[in-house]
């Protein structure tokens, strides 16, 4: 018996192995928040626990995308400067915002773009 049921949403950050499967990530799961980054980031690094907190306690997925590990893929999203913050519903982008965000940020940007 098959059932139409996503995955169950990680605990912690995905860190996206090969750029083909940005795509699968972001539509299996309902919420998604795209963490577009870079170790040599100050922002970025000063974010890591707010990601880390929104993985492990909200419903949404949290997918790390390393900019300079996947160029094409962050060209392709025009990402043009980091950190930048993508929220993916029902596989759709929902939203965007560039610079560093607090927990609370993005805690309101899941709320504001849980699917239904």
């Amino acid at each position: 018996m098959t059932q139409d049921v996503r995955s169950e949403t990680p605990a912690e950050p995905i860190v996206l192995g090969s750029s083909e499967e940005f795509e699968s990530i972001v539509s299996e799961y309902g919420a998604v928040i795209v963490d577009f980054y870079a170790d040599w980031c100050g922002p970025c690094r000063m974010m890591e626990s707010a990601v880390e907190a929104i993985a492990a306690e909200t419903d949404a997925a949290v997918l790390k995308v390393d900019i300079d590990r996947h160029e094409q893929l962050a060209a392709a999203h025009n990402i043009r400067g980091v950190p930048t913050t993508k929220v993916y519903a029902d596989g759709e982008e929902a939203d965007q915002m560039v610079g560093l965000q607090t927990e609370e940020q993005l805690r309101a940007a899941v709320d504001r773009h849980r699917p239904a």
